[in-house]
């Protein structure tokens, strides 16, 4: 008699190359077991049974987890003690988090009775949900009553969405003072702050990873070294090649009419509309001329960032993403642990055995790690985060991890369109 099949746990991720890292267990799938564990939280799962990537975006990582002052919990690679935290963390949640997926049913009911259609309801309701969950428990006898002063909150307090930002600057006078602050902001670009210090950068990516400490850091941000390493970046064809823009030479950005998030052009070459189209949605913005005003002024300042923090971590990227397109020895420890966990991809190690004329698997790995670092470094801007200096490896990982994830997608869409192609030439024949 054959016994019931259990479910699959999370297995150790495999050892890389000498020092890249000890043993550990991937934290999506360690989330995803514990998750698995509670009861009542469908309504933040998806049909996987699986948390949402707005549940794990605006309730576990926030409010739950809180990788940003346990950087132990966040990195994508965590160590076993580590898991057992996030383990124990989500279990103890349990309750509370039952409760807010029981207030957002009744949050949504509101929302649907008073007709509105603005905004998408997680990232509205979400973190309101959970402070009810924690001031009120589950749902009882008042609950209409309170779900509808949340949606009344929430819309009285005309919160921009992505539709009021567009209709804001499609107005011709807003269009028109926004194209003269462009252009004044441009054209007071500073020039560049201090000399660059590539020997302090080596020294932070040589001991982020495995002795992170905010000291190194908290120093070449008060040096401006990002700053400074943005000079290299503006010189013709210097963002091209980094994959930052698609044009030789940058310049200021459009204000906008239209943006897609299919659709988006590199980071330097996008609108003002463009770049707070898909973020605006999880602000809290309720001024449309401060944002775009905000806006206007980073995309004048070194790296288009307005914190010297991300500017560093940008900076630091660059430099470590060299070690991705490069079969020399890794020039910082940062760099050679970013290198082995791309080479120890399955589709790259394809690739690696492909013929000389074939695309190298590492084209365009370092453009798209600074791509996505430097979203998410904007989206911090936009949301008030600091970049603790103890998270810098976190940090870069994680980007690179984003990626990865990326590529298994399009290698896994090209290779279903491979095998569709012989099966419709069948049919046709």
């Amino acid at each position: 008699m054959s016994t019931p099949s259990q479910p699959a746990r999370p297995q150790p991720a495999a050892a890389g190359p000498a020092g890249a890292g000890p043993v550990g267990l991937p934290r999506g799938l360690v989330i995803a077991e514990a998750w698995r564990g509670l009861d009542g939280v469908g309504p933040l799962s998806n049909a996987s049974g699986l948390p949402l990537a707005r549940t794990v975006k605006l309730l576990l990582d926030p409010l739950v987890l809180r990788p940003a002052a346990h950087p132990h919990l966040g990195a994508a690679i965590v160590t076993i003690e580590a898991a057992a935290e996030l383990r124990r963390r989500i279990a103890d949640a349990g309750p509370v988090l039952a409760a807010t997926a029981a207030w957002f049913g009744r949050v949504k009911r509101a929302r649907r009775a008073a007709g509105i259609t603005d905004g998408h309801p997680q990232d509205l309701y979400f973190q309101r949900c959970f402070e009810l969950a924690h001031t009120r428990g589950r749902p009882g006898a008042d609950a209409a009553d309170l779900a509808r002063a949340v949606v009344d909150e929430v819309h009285g307090e005309r919160r921009l969405t992505p539709a009021g930002l567009r209709a804001y600057l499609a107005d011709p006078q807003v269009h028109e003072r926004v194209c003269r602050s462009i252009g004044r902001a441009w054209a007071r670009r500073p020039g560049p702050a201090g000399r660059g210090d590539e020997p302090g950068l080596r020294r932070l990516l040589d001991g982020c990873a495995v002795a992170p400490e905010a000291v190194s850091f908290n120093t070449l941000v008060g040096r401006g070294a990002g700053s400074a390493a943005a000079a290299a970046v503006e010189t013709p064809g210097a963002a091209l090649a980094l994959g930052l823009s698609a044009r030789e030479v940058i310049g200021p950005p459009e204000v906008g009419r239209a943006a897609s998030t299919a659709t988006m052009p590199p980071p330097f070459d996008r609108s003002i509309l463009e770049r707070l189209f898909a973020p605006v949605r999880a602000l809290d913005a309720v001024d449309a001329a401060a944002l775009v005003d905000a806006e206007v002024t980073r995309s004048a300042a070194p790296w288009q960032l307005a914190d010297e923090a991300n500017r560093v971590l940008l900076a630091a990227a660059e430099l470590a993403g060299r070690d991705l397109a490069s079969d020399s020895p890794a020039g910082t420890d940062a760099g050679a642990r970013l290198r082995a966990r791309w080479r120890r991809e399955a589709f790259v190690r394809r690739a690696l055995r492909l013929p000389e004329a074939s695309p190298r698997p590492s084209d365009g790995a370092r453009e798209a790690l600074l791509r996505r670092l430097w979203v998410r470094a904007h989206g911090r801007e936009l949301r008030a985060e600091t970049v603790p200096g103890e998270t810098v490896w976190d940090l870069l990982d994680g980007a690179l991890r984003s990626v990865i994830l990326d590529r298994r997608d399009r290698v896994k869409a090209d290779l279903a369109r491979a095998s569709a192609r012989p099966a419709a030439e069948r049919a046709s024949a």
